[in-house]
Formats: C-alpha cells, sequence, structure tokens
C-alpha cells in the first residue's frame, strides 16, 4: 500500500494521502509520493486533494524521528507548497476532519479549499517549540489578515469548519466535501484559459513566496535543535 494514491477520472486527477492509520501524518513517503502523484497529473483539467480515513492529515508525524540533513528534509516538505502552487491546474482540498499543522499548510497551497462540517483547522507548531514551513507566513495573513493569523499561529488554537468559512480559510462547508470537490473539478473549463487565470491570480500573491520558504527553513532550522520541541524530544 502506498501512501499516497492517484485516481484520474474524466480529466479530474483525485490524489488521495493514504496512511489512515496514522491520521496521513506527514512522513517522508507521504511527501515523495505525493510530489511524485502531483508529478503525473499533466494532462488533467483539475486536481483534487483528499484524505483517506477519518482525516485529511493530521500534521507532522511525531512518532517519526527526524533522519538525514535537516535542510534537505525540511526543503523536500516545503515543495509540496511550490508543486501546488505551480502545476497549472487548480487545485481543490477536499478537507474532513484534521487539517493540523503540515495538513493545514497543505490546504492553504491549493487553489480552493472546500471543508466538510467535521473539519479542524489549526496551527500549533510554535506551542510544539516548532516552526511553520509550508508558505503559511505568507499565505495565511493574506488569507485571514495579520491580526488573525498570529492568533492561529501564536496560540495555534483549533478552529472549526464553519469559524474557518467565516475567516475565508475555506471556500465552503458541505455535506459531502469528496462529490463537492468532485463537481467543482468538473465544472473547471478545459481551456489554457483557466491556466492564465491561475497564473495571473498567484502572480502577486506568490511574488514574495520563495523569500517566506527560505525564512521558514531558517527558523525550522533554529527550534528543530531546540531543547524540548515536539521532535527534539524524540530525538
Amino acid at each position: 500500500m502506498t501512501s499516497v494514491d492517484l485516481e484520474i477520472d474524466e480529466g479530474v486527477a483525485h490524489i488521495w494521502l493514504n496512511r489512515p492509520d496514522r491520521l496521513n501524518a506527514v512522513a517522508p513517503e507521504l511527501v515523495d509520493d505525493l510530489l511524485t502523484a502531483l508529478d503525473r497529473t499533466t494532462g488533467t483539467k483539475a486536481v483534487v486533494l483528499g484524505g483517506r480515513g477519518r482525516a485529511f492529515c493530521a500534521g507532522h508525524d511525531l512518532k517519526e524521528n527526524p533522519q538525514g540533513d535537516s535542510r534537505t528534509r525540511i526543503e523536500r516538505l516545503q515543495e509540496v507548497t511550490r508543486r501546488l502552487r505551480t502545476i497549472p491546474q487548480p487545485v481543490i482540498a477536499a478537507v474532513h476532519g484534521y487539517a493540523i499543522g503540515a495538513g493545514a499548510e497543505f490546504a492553504l497551497g491549493c487553489d480552493l479549499v472546500l471543508a466538510a462540517e467535521d473539519a479542524v483547522f489549526a496551527f500549533p507548531e510554535a506551542s510544539l517549540g516548532l516552526s511553520v514551513t509550508g508558505a503559511a507566513s505568507r499565505l495565511l495573513p493574506l488569507i485571514v489578515g495579520p491580526l488573525k493569523a498570529k492568533e492561529l499561529l501564536l496560540l495555534g488554537e483549533r478552529v472549526d469548519a464553519r469559524t474557518a468559512h467565516e475567516l475565508g480559510l475555506v471556500n465552503a462547508v458541505v455535506p459531502d466535501v469528496h462529490e463537492t470537490a468532485r463537481d467543482w473539478a468538473r465544472r473547471i473549463p478545459a481551456h489554457p484559459a483557466t491556466t492564465l487565470a491561475k497564473r495571473a491570480l498567484d502572480a502577486g500573491i506568490d511574488s514574495a513566496l520563495e523569500q517566506a520558504l527560505e525564512l521558514e527553513v531558517s527558523h525550522a532550522l533554529i527550534t528543530e535543535h531546540l531543547p524540548g520541541n515536539a521532535l527534539g524530544s524524540r530525538a
């Protein structure tokens, strides 16, 4: 069983995070498999990103001890955000259950976000002694505003689906998030103008993305090696 599944149906690529026993928590193999799946969406008109089991993605798997060079590992994770932002097709996040930490950052990186009524978002990195790494420092303030972004990042409190919608973190809260995501994906025109529209809208948003990602790497390298963080306590 792979940690990410890819299904293509009627021109729509459906990517499923597939570690349901770990609530699709992020591990190196999931990152590698997700990047491979995104690479294989060429020729589709839209991509839907969802999670198998009870959650979208519960964040970093804290049972995984970090291995190898820290910068390489962090930059590999950040490549998910880069790929989500730069592939030509619109990407729809279909979020149910937990979207925590890296899971919330995966959703932020998508073009559209749909939430099930049981969806829960949070950015708990600071409370765990860690740093955000998926461009949340750039994307979150643009979506919810600087003050609310600081509240979400500094307090790390969980946000339910309805509150996430009020904040602008999600486009809509729906009863059947996966079916709605499929419907939205089917309605996206299979036309070059779609790609151009995505590029035009993201041009200003992503102009400082690389700077934000590099700063996040620097902060992550500092926090990862401080005592008392959620990763270091298992090192």
